[in-house]
């Protein structure tokens, strides 16, 4: 199912943006893009949002927003209190350090490259992190923010949910009349056919043996009996609808029983001795189809 949340948490000197989204897909299937100093969150979250959905492909999104702080007592404080330019960001000792013995390496190897430039120095990762907001502290406002942004996003998908299972309760419905027409439909082929066959054979046959015209209805009967495909049509439904009552995790049951419908909907067209039966057939499978893509939105 789709679904989307996104949150933020003002940290002083910087603000936490959170954004999860999800689309359709019949497997569970997460990404993240995360800032550079947010990396440590991927598995805590990956396990967060394991626990609480088990379909569908997600993108978490997270990254810090440096904004201007206020300036101390003593300093170039407006008045107001509004908030004075950006603080002074320094670059990473360690990262930098770390750069610089893998340039020597580098360039050890390969004497001919380029040594980096100032630019390249200040855009390898880590190099500008934001350093203010110690890591636990960082780490447990990260995780109380996407506890409650995941709450919200998995609203959005029930709500979803609720009105997908609505439509497949109206297709559900619509395909249970299609079986109930099709029933008292049988009677009538088989005495039709009865009729055609004694005129056929009274035709051919001077003396005409009843139980032949008996024995023939016979099997041609047996041949287009369907009765055991519409009690199937129906307690198919009948899961279909039970299914959707209960709620949760419903797709994978849901695809299951769509691919049942839609083989007795075959038989029953394969079988039919008339263009009525054909064409209640044909409007099953269609309906089975339209439920069935709506099924693969299902978590």
């Amino acid at each position: 199912m789709t679904g989307y949340a996104a949150a933020n948490q003002d940290l002083g000197n910087a603000v936490l943006n959170i954004e999860i989204k999800s689309v359709n897909s019949r497997y569970l299937d997460i990404g993240f893009r995360l800032g550079e100093e947010l990396r440590f969150l991927e598995m805590p979250l990956r396990e967060k949002i394991s626990e609480r959905i088990s379909r569908g492909k997600i993108e978490c999104r997270a990254y810090l927003l440096n904004q201007p702080v206020q300036s101390g007592a003593g300093g170039n404080e407006h008045s107001g209190g509004h908030l004075n330019a950006s603080r002074e960001r320094l670059p990473n000792a360690a990262r930098l350090a770390e750069l610089a013995r893998l340039a020597a390496a580098v360039q050890e190897a390969l004497p001919n490259v380029q040594p980096l430039t100032v630019t390249e120095a200040l855009r390898w990762p880590g190099v500008l992190a934001d350093e203010t907001v110690p890591a636990e502290e960082l780490n447990r406002v990260a995780l109380a923010l996407f506890a409650t942004l995941l709450d919200e996003f998995v609203a959005s998908r029930e709500r979803e949910g609720a009105k997908l299972a609505a439509v497949l309760n109206e297709r559900a419905g619509r395909m249970r009349a299609q079986v109930a027409a099709a029933e008292p439909l049988l009677p009538v082929a088989i005495d039709a056919y009865r009729d055609r066959l004694a005129a056929k054979l009274r035709e051919a046959v001077a003396n005409l043996d009843e139980d032949r015209i008996r024995q023939e209805v016979g099997v041609f009967a047996a041949k287009i009996d369907v009765a055991e495909e519409i009690a199937r049509l129906v307690t198919h439904l009948d899961e279909v609808e039970r299914v959707l009552k209960k709620g949760g995790a419903v797709g994978k049951r849901l695809d299951f029983i769509t691919q049942e419908l839609n083989r007795e909907a075959n038989t029953l067209a394969s079988k039919s001795v008339s263009a009525q039966v054909t064409a209640i057939a044909l409007e099953l499978k269609l309906l089975i189809e339209q439920m069935r893509e709506q099924v693969q939105n299902l978590e």
